[in-house]
C-alpha cells in the first residue's frame, strides 16, 4: 500500500509539471556527401505545441549550421540563409529538399550512408525561453529525397 501511494504521488507530481518537450523533431536525416564535399542538408519534421522559432543549430561534424530556405525567384531556384524559422503552434513545419532545411557547412569529414550525426537545434519557445533539442540524424544516400536533381545546383 505504501509503495502504491508513493507511485501515485510521483505520477501526480509528473503530471503537474509543464510538458518537457514543447517542440518535437521527427524523421530527421542528413544527405550523404562525397570526398571533399564541404556542405550538406539536414531534413526533418518539427512540431511545436505552443509555437516558437528555430533560431540556431550546431553539430560536431560541421563548423557552421545555418537555417536555409529554397524558393523560386522567377525561373531560378534560390537558396538563402534565414535568421530564424517560425514554428506555428500545433503545426508541423517540414524541413525538406527544395524547401526549408538546415545546411551543415564546413564539414570536418565525409558523411557516409548508415552513419548517425548528432545535431542540436535551438528553439525559442513561446515566452522567449530557449530549449536545446538534440537529435541523432541518420545519413541517407546522396539521391535520397532529391527533388528533380542535386542540391548543389542552387544559388545562395
Amino acid at each position: 500500500m505504501r509503495t502504491l501511494l508513493r507511485t501515485a504521488t510521483l505520477l501526480a507530481a509528473f503530471a503537474a509539471l509543464p510538458a518537457w518537450a514543447q517542440t518535437n523533431v521527427q524523421n530527421a536525416w542528413i544527405r550523404a556527401t562525397v570526398p571533399q564535399q564541404k556542405a550538406t542538408g539536414m531534413f526533418a519534421r518539427i512540431t511545436s505545441a505552443a509555437g516558437g522559432r528555430l533560431v540556431a543549430a550546431s553539430s560536431p561534424v560541421a563548423g557552421l549550421v545555418e537555417i536555409h530556405e529554397m524558393k523560386m525567384d522567377g525561373n531560378m531556384m534560390r537558396m538563402r540563409a534565414m535568421p530564424a524559422l517560425e514554428l506555428p503552434a500545433g503545426k508541423t513545419v517540414m524541413l525538406e529538399p527544395g524547401g526549408y532545411h538546415l545546411m551543415l557547412l564546413e564539414l570536418k569529414q565525409p558523411l557516409e550512408p548508415g552513419a548517425s550525426v548528432p545535431v542540436t537545434l535551438v528553439v525559442e519557445e513561446a515566452g522567449g525561453k530557449r530549449a536545446n533539442i538534440v537529435v541523432s540524424a541518420p545519413v541517407r544516400p546522396l539521391d535520397a529525397g532529391a527533388p528533380g536533381g542535386a542540391h548543389g545546383a542552387m544559388k545562395h
